[in-house]
C-alpha cells in the first residue's frame, strides 16, 4: 500500500497551498465554518444542514475503519473501495465525505441492476466492502453490510494515525458501459472532481449565488448527480436531490425550495415544459441543457419559462468533466455548437478522424484495471471522447457523429447525428435513430429506426428520403425503415443506444430496387 502522510484532527482550517487541501473530503469544510445551519441537501420532505452533514459523515468513517477500512489495496485503489448499493437517501451525500475523508474509493452502483447485472459489476469493481439497503440482496462473493445497519452502529472515534489520500488519488469510480454494453470503472481524482466543480470549471461559469441551491435531476449513481452535489457544494449551497427524474418532482423541488440552478439533459426538459400547471420558474438564474442534441425550439422553450436565467449548452463527459460550453450570449450566433473550450487549445478535433481531443487537470485516472481499455481513450495524456466534431476558426465545436458509430456504406461514411437531426424535423417523426446494418452488396445500409408522432400514421421511406433530398447527400438516406413505439436510450443522459438497435435489427437485407 502507498505511504502517505499521517493525517491529523480536527482537520485543518482550510486548503494548503496549491492543490494540497483539494480532498473531497473537506469539500464541506468551509461551509460547516461559514454557514452550518445552512441546508446542505434534500430529498423529498427531509433536509440536512451542513454541520448535520457533517457529523453524520464522521460517524460513518468511524463505523467504516470499525468495518477494516481503509484496507490494503493495490496501485489504482490504494486505499480500498466502497461499493455504494442504495437508492436514493440523504446517507449517500455522508457516505462520499466518509470516503472521501478516509482515502477510500466511493464506487455509487445503480440500485435497480438485476442481481445478474449487480454482480457483474461487482466483480469488475472488487470492493473492500459492498454498502447496500436491506431490500437489495448482495451475493456472497463480497464483504456486505446494509445502509441501515452501518448508520446505526456507534463505533468509537477512529484513530489520527490513518493514511491521508492524495489529491491525485481517485477518490470515485463511476460505471459506464458506453457502446459495448460492458461494465466500466471511470476512476476520478480528488483533484480532478474538485476543478469539474470549482466557479469557472463547473457547468454555472459564473457560481451559483443566493441560498436557493441547485436542483439536481441525476440520480446518485451516475457522475451528473455527484458533479452537481460537489459543485453546491463549493458554492455553499444545497444539492435538492429526487428519488427519480420526475417532471412533478422537479417542479416541486424548485419551487418549494427557490432553486437559483438546474442543469437537465434535452429529454427531462422537454418532460418539466410539457408538465401541466402554472409553475414558478422565475427564481431559476441558470436553466441549462446539454449532453445530447439541443434542438434550437427547446432553448427558446427554456427561456420563455425561466425569464430570469441565463440558459447555456455544455459539452462533456464522465472521463473528462466539461470540455466545451456555449454560453447563453452566444446561442444566436452558433446554433447546434457545443460552444468553446474553457481554455484555449485544451480541445481539438483530430485532423484525420476527426475525434473530439481533451487534455487538462480534469481526465480521469484511467478505467478500473482495464488497461486496454485505458490505453484506448487516452493518448499521450489526453482523452480520446469517441466524439466527431468540426471546428470553426473561433474554435467553435460542433458534433457530427461517434467514431464508432459512423455507418460506412459503399465507401462512404455517414455520421448518425447528422441524420437524425434532419429527420427529426419532418412533421410526423418524434425520434429518430440512425444504425448501420450489414449488407452483402453496401458492407452496411442506413437504417432509420423512427418514433412516430402518431403510431397510426407513420411515415414512409420513401417520404423520409423525400425529405431528406437538397438536404443530405443521397448516400446518407435510409435504405431501410423500422416503426418502433420507443428508442433505448441511456435512463441518466437520454442518449441513444445504437448497439442495442443493431442488436435488434441486425439481419443482413438487400436494398430496395
Amino acid at each position: 500500500m502507498t505511504v502517505r502522510p499521517e493525517s491529523g484532527r480536527p482537520r485543518p482550517a482550510g486548503p494548503a497551498s496549491g492543490t494540497a487541501g483539494m480532498l473531497i473530503g473537506s469539500v464541506i469544510d468551509a461551509a460547516v465554518r461559514s454557514r452550518p445551519t445552512h441546508v446542505a441537501g434534500t430529498l423529498g420532505e427531509e433536509s440536512i444542514t451542513f454541520a448535520e452533514l457533517d457529523a453524520r459523515a464522521e460517524a460513518l468513517a468511524d463505523n467504516l475503519v470499525a468495518l477494516g477500512l481503509p484496507a490494503a489495496g493495490d496501485e489504482e485503489v490504494p486505499l480500498g473501495m466502497v461499493a455504494w448499493v442504495c437508492q436514493a437517501h440523504l446517507d449517500s451525500l455522508a457516505a462520499l465525505l466518509a470516503c472521501g475523508r478516509l482515502g477510500v474509493v466511493f464506487a455509487p452502483v445503480n440500485p435497480n441492476y438485476t442481481p445478474t447485472e449487480l454482480a457483474a459489476v461487482l466483480d469488475v469493481l472488487r470492493p473492500d466492502l459492498v454498502v447496500h439497503d436491506a431490500a437489495i440482496p448482495v451475493g456472497p462473493d463480497w464483504p456486505a453490510v446494509t445502509r441501515e445497519d452501518i448508520a446505526a452502529r456507534h463505533a468509537p472515534a477512529r484513530g489520527d494515525d490513518l493514511p491521508e489520500p492524495l489529491p491525485t488519488d481517485p477518490h470515485i469510480a463511476y460505471l459506464t458501459s458506453g457502446s459495448t454494453g460492458t461494465p466500466k470503472a471511470v476512476l476520478v481524482s480528488h483533484l480532478a472532481s474538485w476543478l469539474r466543480s470549482s466557479p469557472g470549471g463547473g457547468t454555472f461559469s459564473t457560481g451559483v449565488r443566493g441560498a436557493g441551491g441547485i436542483m439536481c435531476t441525476f440520480p446518485l449513481y451516475h457522475y451528473g448527480g455527484w458533479h452537481y452535489t460537489i459543485e453546491a457544494w463549493l458554492s455553499h449551497t444545497a444539492i435538492h436531490l429526487v428519488a427519480k427524474a420526475d417532471a412533478r418532482l422537479i417542479l416541486e423541488s424548485i419551487t418549494k425550495h427557490r432553486a437559483t440552478a438546474l442543469y437537465s439533459i434535452p429529454a427531462v426538459w422537454e418532460r418539466i415544459l410539457a408538465h401541466p400547471g402554472d409553475w414558478d420558474l422565475s427564481c431559476l438564474q441558470h436553466a441549462d441543457t446539454g449532453t445530447s442534441p439541443v434542438g434550437g425550439g427547446l432553448i427558446e422553450s427554456i427561456r420563455e419559462r425561466c425569464p430570469n436565467a441565463s440558459t447555456s449548452v455544455l459539452y462533456g463527459s464522465t472521463e473528462a468533466g466539461r470540455m466545451a460550453g456555449l454560453q447563453h450570449w452566444e446561442l444566436g450566433d452558433h446554433p447546434g455548437s457545443v460552444g468553446r473550450a474553457a481554455f484555449p487549445g485544451v480541445v481539438w478535433c483530430d485532423p484525420d478522424t476527426g475525434e473530439v481531443c481533451f487534455r487538462g487537470p480534469t481526465v480521469m485516472n484511467g478505467y478500473l484495471r482495464n488497461p486496454e481499455a485505458t490505453a484506448a481513450a487516452m493518448r499521450d495524456g489526453a482523452y480520446l471522447s469517441g466524439d466527431r466534431g468540426v471546428m470553426d476558426e473561433d474554435g467553435y465545436l460542433t458534433l457530427v457523429g461517434r467514431t464508432k458509430e459512423l455507418v460506412r456504406t459503399g465507401g462512404e461514411f455517414v455520421a448518425p447525428a447528422e441524420v437524425e437531426a434532419v429527420l427529426r424535423e419532418h412533421p410526423r417523426v418524434a425520434l429518430a435513430g440512425i444504425v448501420g446494418l450489414p449488407d452483402p452488396t453496401w458492407h452496411e445500409i442506413v437504417c432509420a429506426v423512427i418514433v412516430p408522432n402518431d403510431p397510426a400514421d407513420p411515415p414512409t421511406l420513401a417520404e423520409l428520403r423525400e425529405h431528406l433530398t437538397g438536404k443530405l447527400a443521397s448516400f446518407k438516406h435510409p435504405r431501410r425503415l423500422e416503426i418502433v413505439d420507443k428508442l433505448p436510450l441511456t435512463p441518466a443522459t437520454g442518449q441513444i443506444q445504437r448497439s442495442k438497435l443493431r442488436a435488434r435489427f441486425s439481419e443482413a437485407v438487400a436494398p430496395p430496387a
